[in-house]
């Protein structure tokens, strides 16, 4: 079984003012230091346990490649301490370590053989890489003529050919078709559930609540959040659009849950309820029922646009479905301070049984990227129950007209 500790982790690069500076202190190193230090991970602890599936988010430059690099050992640490135990199997850049001149074959043995196995051990899984990664012929190309895709589906089935007791992947699997993405995910689940430790690098919220139960938030070279995966991606969503002035902040609600909200508060949501056909008040609903979403925004400053967009997540915080007043063409213009508007939006309960949650955002455009006065998840919870329709399996009510006949 495979674990990680990292301890007080740090990783600097030298920074020179010239390529003379850097020749001057290599040749007169008595001459005192020339360079400047630019960290780009600082005082970084975690651990991750046996057999636990973790998550490391966070914008580009955040340090979250460095990190999975000094894990590996393929970059030595600045400060700190690294501690891993059990075989690892990394795939950490797009077709690292393979040679364009030489075939498929010949670079997944030489890949193979960089991850510890035996040529003996490569030669008898062959059959199985082959067959993951399903390129036919061009296993015995050069990987020269290879497309991005195709590269990624050899080096991924090379690195998962036997289970690993380590299994760290670093945006790889964004890259091919959605029908390799998914047969990826699927191997890196079953893994999970036979013991394997996973640390995964993706901006992939859905597979990420979909497989880790934990997740790292990275800004800055620095953990700022470490929770379950709902709450980190939430907080991550907001930063994304987060400017410095307004809110961010996280509550824990009385559920255990964790609340995120952020904006500018130009406007805001004063209230929202779901309710049902006869407008009353509800917290639970049935398959199929017809349900009114009613949410009153209050205008605390003048504001060009106002849109409102909303979304219906499960309990992993999946989105089911989402989308705002622009898309619809109801966008409010020139809203000025002291407004209310109230918008109530009908739709039919679709859903499979299970609980879910609303979330809202106030922006001016199609996105909260722009202008984000009010962004907040977890903003009404209800549950869908199943009363009056067969039994079914899934997150969506999609009735079917079966028809059975004799031949």
């Amino acid at each position: 079984m495979g674990s990680i500790v990292v301890q007080g982790l740090g990783k600097a690069y030298r920074q020179y003012a010239s390529k003379w500076a850097r020749l001057a202190e290599w040749v007169w190193p008595g001459g005192g230091a020339r360079h400047s230090l630019h960290w780009v991970l600082r005082d970084v602890s975690f651990s991750v346990h046996a057999g636990e599936a973790v998550a490391i988010v966070g914008m580009n430059g955040a340090g979250k490649s460095t990190l999975l690099k000094l894990i590996t050992g393929t970059s030595q640490p600045t400060t700190g301490q690294i501690q891993v135990q059990g075989k690892v199997a990394a795939l950490l850049e797009l077709g690292m370590g393979f040679h364009p001149d030489f075939t498929g074959r010949q670079n997944a043995l030489m890949a193979g053989q960089l991850l510890g196995m035996a040529t003996e051990e490569l030669l008898a899984l062959m059959p199985d890489i082959e067959a993951f990664a399903e390129i036919g012929e061009y296993m015995d190309l050069p990987v020269r003529v290879y497309s991005s895709g195709m590269q990624m589906r050899l080096a991924f089935s090379v690195a998962t050919c036997m289970r690993p007791d380590i299994l760290i992947v670093d945006e790889a699997l964004s890259v091919g078709d959605a029908y390799f993405q998914h047969k990826s995910f699927e191997r890196i689940r079953e893994y999970g559930r036979q013991g394997t430790t996973l640390l995964i690098v993706s901006h992939d919220r859905s597979a990420i609540q979909a497989i880790c139960s934990r997740a790292l938030l990275l800004a800055q070279g620095q953990v700022v959040r470490d929770g379950e995966p709902e709450a980190v991606m939430d907080y991550y969503n907001a930063l994304l659009a987060y400017k410095g002035e307004g809110v961010l902040e996280q509550v824990l609600r009385a559920d255990g849950r964790t609340q995120t909200r952020s904006g500018t508060q130009e406007a805001v949501v004063e209230s929202i309820a779901l309710q049902d056909e006869a407008g009353r008040p509800i917290d639970e609903a049935r398959v199929g029922a017809q349900v009114v979403l009613r949410v009153v925004v209050a205008v605390r400053k003048d504001v060009p646009n106002l849109v409102l967009g909303y979304g219906i997540k499960d309990r992993l915080g999946q989105v089911m479905y989402g989308t705002n007043t622009w898309h619809t063409g109801q966008m409010i213009e020139a809203a000025c301070a002291g407004q209310r508007y109230e918008f109530c939006i009908r739709f039919p309960v679709h859903l499979g049984v299970g609980t879910y949650s609303v979330q809202t955002a106030l922006v001016d455009r199609d996105s909260h990227l722009g202008a984000n006065y009010e962004w907040r998840d977890l903003a009404l919870v209800f549950k869908v129950v199943n009363v009056d329709k067969y039994v079914f399996d899934g997150s969506a009510w999609a009735e079917p007209v079966i028809v059975v006949q004799a031949l």
